[in-house]
């Protein structure tokens, strides 16, 4: 069984307010049908859970690890599976890169879990499982091309519009999504009023694009830049009709066909 793990960009990325030790945000997520991992699950003999793929990080920490260690305390056919079966990812999508792609991963191995071992668990269920493994695993749950993405991550709404074609840039850069934050905090903290995040979530990608600037539509590139000032696009060789996804370091436009 083989599936293609998208990458996402956020169109917009606003601050709403804080939820403890998290940041509870207004944001459109939208699936990058151009760049994906391959995830497949292939006959082994290891008689443990396996995972192979290039990963910067220790399994215990990887978000498909994660993933399946909730699974396991759902239903022992999952242990059982995976003594026998491993867990391939080819990557494609950067990582430490504002696309999601460790988000994604998790996700798209819930959704192939569930379908091969019939657990029976329905979107909203997969989706409250992800949001414990990561912010941004509920979006992928649900497949959408479009979606507005609130609170925390666990409010997804479907967002109806075309299938943008979109080109992402990631710099070699590897940003710390936490002292992003942090620096945002202590600099350049701002909340998004409701009536404005009402009209970001009911106008068209293209549309905000074209209405606000790449400072505008992501509150966390202003202190992304101040980190890691090669970010700044006033500096770089590309143009100025490219955007901020995440907490970077990737850089997205539309290609209009």
């Amino acid at each position: 069984m083989t599936k293609k793990s998208y990458a996402k960009v956020n169109i917009f990325l606003k601050i709403a307010g804080i939820r403890g030790s998290y940041h509870e945000l207004v944001s459109r997520f939208v699936r990058v049908h151009s760049l994906y991992d391959l995830i497949s699950f292939e006959k082994t003999f290891a008689k443990k859970f396996k995972l192979i793929g290039k990963f910067s990080c220790q399994m215990q920490n990887n978000t498909v690890y994660k993933a399946y260690k909730e699974l396991e305390k759902l239903s022992a056919k999952v242990k059982e599976y995976f003594n026998t079966y491993s867990v391939k990812i080819e990557k494609n999508i950067p990582e430490f890169a504002g696309l999601g792609g460790g988000s994604s991963n998790a996700a798209t191995f819930l959704i192939m879990t569930n379908q091969i071992l019939n657990l029976g668990l329905n979107k909203d269920e997969l989706a409250a499982i992800g949001t414990k493994i990561g912010a941004d695993v509920p979006f992928f749950i649900y497949e959408y091309d479009s979606a507005n993405v609130t609170g925390i991550g666990e409010i997804v709404k479907k967002f109806d519009e075309e299938i943008l074609n979109i080109k992402t840039f990631t710099p070699d850069i590897k940003c710390d999504t936490s002292m992003i934050y942090k620096k945002f905090r202590e600099n350049y903290y701002k909340e998004i009023s409701e009536d404005t995040a009402n009209r970001l979530m009911n106008m068209k990608s293209k549309d905000i694009l074209n209405e606000l600037s790449i400072e505008e539509a992501n509150d966390l590139y202003l202190p992304a830049v101040s980190l890691y000032p090669e970010l700044d696009i006033q500096h770089s060789t590309f143009s100025n009709q490219h955007y901020f996804s995440g907490s970077g370091s990737s850089f997205f436009r539309i290609i209009n066909e």
